[in-house]
């Protein structure tokens, strides 16, 4: 996804920016395995830097993370210093002036309509030199701080989406702009402001000293009406909802949807409970697909719930049913996104169709390290196998410039996407 997510965003430049209605002219895909040789590569930090999400906006793509510096091809492979966000075009390759220039990880952004504001989150205390915690808003041209939108987040923002005129917000955080809100907010986007159009707080977490509530990831529908809402929690807003659910976003207010599944009550190992790290909408918008983590000792049984997969679930209101999972064998995947032909997953993982073993290669198992791609209909893995360097895995999957983008990590020298030097951000066109 992350982010989406936005963070996880799985839509074309027109659902990133939260406009409804609007329909998508879908490739028939698969995209190719060849990456383009223009898009800017992550040079530094060395091992320790990560791409955490792809944001299109009109004919820019923007990027946050973990960095430093980005090497690129298309402006004659000079190296650009920009600390955890940067902006580039999404057709070229060549870099803009984007520089917010924070002093800490930028997990997510969000753009205005006209693409001329971009709201960062992470965690950080400065932008561009001045003070600004985990959230600001900047000149989506130049980088430049917004000082006259309240900026301050108590906790860690994950998660970032402008939509029905207002900014949503997810993360650790249970203070946002001077108002109490449990990692869950809308704000103004102009002012910054704490809004009531989303007053639905998360609470509760998973066993395990280091699950702390979170919102991690959002995915606005390809129609506008619904977002999906990832992290770690058991209610929201006093309602039981794990893993991920389902909001209806109406004109003056954000309501839960009665969409769930069982699927998502069961955890993994109390290391790692069943973290459902991104979800993605079909074109359509009828069915959810899902990438998760999970963890396995030696004394757990082989698949508990659908821990280290992909799955599908239909997107309609209550308790639904899966439509089918694919398990990798104990790797964790992070991303997912989908055109019409494909469902692309990313993470970590070696192999999928991997259901009879854990951490080898079981009776019909197939090699797809760090990205592959599952048939919608079947969720079975199909011949798309560009491979990519596994790194800690792929955070962000993107379809936007008519193909497929990778947002990934340096992590054990990781560089490689479709067989070529790709760090940090990889494309792959139709």
């Amino acid at each position: 996804m992350r982010p989406v997510r936005q963070l996880g965003l799985v839509a074309l430049t027109t659902a990133a920016l939260g406009l409804a209605g609007m329909t998508a002219a879908w490739a028939a895909g698969p995209t190719q395995t060849n990456p383009a040789n223009w898009t800017p590569q992550m040079i530094a930090p060395s091992d320790t830097s990560n791409v955490r999400q792809l944001t299109p906006c009109g004919s820019t793509m923007f990027a946050v993370g973990r960095f430093t510096q980005f090497r690129s091809p298309a402006d004659g492979n000079a190296t650009f210093t920009r600390n955890n966000a940067l902006a580039f075009n999404g057709t070229t390759g060549r870099m803009t002036a984007f520089n917010p220039n924070t002093n800490g990880i930028v997990n997510s952004i969000a753009l205005s309509a006209d693409c001329q504001t971009a709201w960062i989150g992470g965690q950080f205390t400065t932008v561009g030199g001045q003070a600004a915690t985990n959230i600001a808003a900047v000149d989506a041209n130049t980088g430049a701080f917004k000082s006259g939108f309240a900026h301050s987040a108590n906790g860690q923002v994950n998660a970032l989406l402008f939509t029905h005129g207002q900014l949503l917000v997810g993360g650790y955080f249970s203070t946002i702009n001077g108002v109490s809100r449990s990692r869950l907010a809308s704000l103004n986007p102009t002012t910054g402001a704490v809004t009531s159009y989303l007053t639905l707080g998360l609470t509760g977490n998973y066993p395990g000293n280091s699950n702390a509530t979170r919102g991690y990831n959002f995915t606005l529908s390809h129609a506008g009406d619904r977002t999906l809402v990832t992290g770690d929690f058991t209610a929201v807003g006093g309602t039981h909802r794990e893993q991920v659910f389902q909001l209806n976003l109406g004109s003056t207010s954000a309501t839960l949807n009665s969409w769930t599944s069982n699927d998502f009550y069961i955890h993994c190992a109390d290391a790692l409970p069943f973290y459902l790290q991104d979800a993605a909408y079909s074109p359509d918008d009828t069915t959810v697909y899902v990438a998760t983590t999970g963890y396995k000792r030696p004394s757990d049984p082989l698949h508990t719930g659908i821990c280290d997969a992909g799955a599908a679930y239909p997107s309609t209101g209550g308790t639904v049913s899966r439509k089918w999972v694919n398990f990798t064998g104990c790797d964790s995947v992070y991303s997912v996104a989908a055109d019409e032909s494909t469902v692309y997953i990313g993470g970590h993982q070696r192999w999928f169709n991997n259901e009879l073993a854990c951490d080898s290669a079981g009776p019909g198992a197939l090699s797809r390290p760090g990205i592959a791609g599952l048939s919608p209909s079947t969720g079975r893995a199909t011949s798309w196998n560009p491979t990519r360097s596994r790194g800690a895995g792929a955070d962000d999957l993107v379809i936007a410039f008519n193909g497929l983008w990778v947002g990934s990590d340096n992590k054990y020298g990781a560089t490689q996407c479709g067989g070529e030097f790709h760090p940090g951000i990889c494309f792959l066109p139709y």
